[in-house]
């Protein structure tokens, strides 16, 4: 009697009760990256999405999506709906709006902003064997050879391209370009001295600092970089107005409702406060940036943008 009068009630209650929702825990949040495993933003979005799941009470989990120079996997999360899809994105992002002439979507309307990550800077580099010592001599010795000397590159329309063809134009100096599949072969060209130069992430140069194969002429940005102190910038070179740096940050379609958007930019901002994920970043030569807002991030983001345009003229780079 006890079952019948007790048990079975208290069975029926409970199939009549609604569905319990589905935790946050059974969330899955992906993070792309729209380029190939080793690349600095996959590797970025490896040092904190970790600790950025344990933020959310969810699975971050990164995906890989190369192609197009970034355009693929960035398309790809721009045509996202379910609030869960993220890109890794840098520079190139702001880039590829003025260098692709049909992008099926808009690097800024398309995207909201959720978080800047930080900054990396680029450095110039040339082979050990070419006898030049610092940014000055190097300009003076292209200059005499004009159109005569060859430079790598992590492919056409890439940061790496753009940043070197950029220096040049600044410097009124005329180079070869040699494109590659990546900034890994790019930096070995050099170290292998079939070409006489490239501009290459902090990251992907800084463990050749002391290889004599390889010269690190100058840092890309306005500052000195804290990872490389000793290495001048190029407007200390003697090249001066010269900047080129990449942001890095986490962006979501401009679909994300508000209130999502600014508590992703909650939790990354936390998670970027963890000293283990900031060292994790500086070894990759990443300056952890501030608590920037939704709002902040993308008004950094259509600065970026508009400022581009003249770098890409200046490259005369374009990519149908």
């Amino acid at each position: 009697m006890f079952l019948r009068r007790h048990v079975v009630p208290a069975l029926l209650a409970l199939t009549a009760a609604p569905a319990i929702p589905a935790s946050a825990a059974d969330r899955i949040i992906r993070i792309v990256v729209p380029y190939g495993p080793g690349a600095v933003q996959d590797t970025v979005a490896r040092t904190f999405n970790a600790e950025l799941g344990q933020a959310l009470g969810a699975t971050v989990i990164v995906e890989n999506r190369p192609g197009a120079g970034g355009t693929v996997g960035t398309s790809q999360v721009a045509k996202a709906t379910d609030n869960n899809t993220l890109v890794l994105a840098a520079a190139s992002h702001t880039l590829a709006g003025h260098l692709y002439s049909k992008l099926d979507y808009d690097p800024i309307r398309s995207f909201t902003g959720i978080a800047n990550i930080g900054s990396s800077g680029y450095v110039i580099a040339a082979p050990g064997n070419l006898g030049v010592s610092t940014l000055a001599d190097y300009v003076k010795l292209v200059k005499s050879k004009p159109g005569q000397l060859n430079y790598a590159s992590a492919g056409n329309g890439s940061a790496t391209h753009l940043g070197m063809a950029y220096f040049l134009a600044k410097a009124g100096l005329q180079m070869q370009h040699v494109p590659m599949k990546s900034t890994g072969d790019a930096v070995n060209e050099v170290l292998a001295g079939r070409v006489q130069g490239v501009t290459a992430s902090l990251v992907g140069v800084t463990g050749f600092k002391n290889d004599p194969r390889i010269k690190l002429l100058a840092y890309t940005g306005t500052q000195r970089s804290k990872f490389l102190p000793e290495l001048p910038t190029v407007a200390e070179g003697g090249v001066p107005g010269y900047k080129f740096d990449s942001w890095i940050g986490v962006l979501a379609p401009s679909t994300m409702p508000k209130a999502e958007a600014d508590r992703l930019n909650a939790a990354i901002n936390k998670v970027l406060q963890d000293p283990a994920v900031q060292q994790r970043l500086a070894t990759l030569g990443v300056e952890v940036a501030g608590n920037q807002t939704v709002e902040q991030f993308q008004k950094l983001l259509k600065d970026d943008y508009d400022q581009s345009s003249a770098l890409v003229k200046a490259s005369g780079a374009r990519i149908e």
